[in-house]
């Protein structure tokens, strides 16, 4: 979990912390975003067709803040995607089989295969 301590500089630091910085920025947004209990909001109605409760939204949107922070600190950042990735992975699957709108999967679809392959690059350092 903590090899990125070991190995030495990426060849891009700039580019590895700008691609860090989007990520971050991104799912802590994405998770800070599920603690509005405005019973209009689209995660409030989402995750009530998921039938898991609001807690779920709720630890959701803490798993997300925290991958989002761990993705920022260099030595945590393998962590960090891989929670994230995880969440991403995870949220295709529901989408898919719980609530049957495999269209809408798309999206964190991409963001799994975006996680994962900055991860693989980050590891081959």
């Amino acid at each position: 979990m903590f090899e990125q301590a070991n190995l030495g500089e990426p060849r891009n630091a700039l580019g590895d912390w700008v691609l860090r910085g989007g990520i971050a920025v991104a799912f802590v947004l994405f998770g800070a975003e599920k603690f509005q209990s405005d019973p209009g909001s689209p995660w409030v109605k989402l995750f009530q067709q998921i039938g898991a409760g609001q807690w779920f939204r709720y630890f959701t949107g803490v798993v997300e803040v925290l991958g989002g922070v761990l993705v920022l600190i260099p030595w945590t950042a393998t962590a960090g995607l891989a929670l994230l990735a995880c969440t991403m992975a995870a949220a295709v699957l529901i989408l898919v089989f719980v609530i049957g709108r495999p269209a809408d999967s798309i999206f964190a679809g991409v963001f799994f295969v975006a996680l994962a392959a900055f991860w693989w690059n980050r590891r081959r350092r």
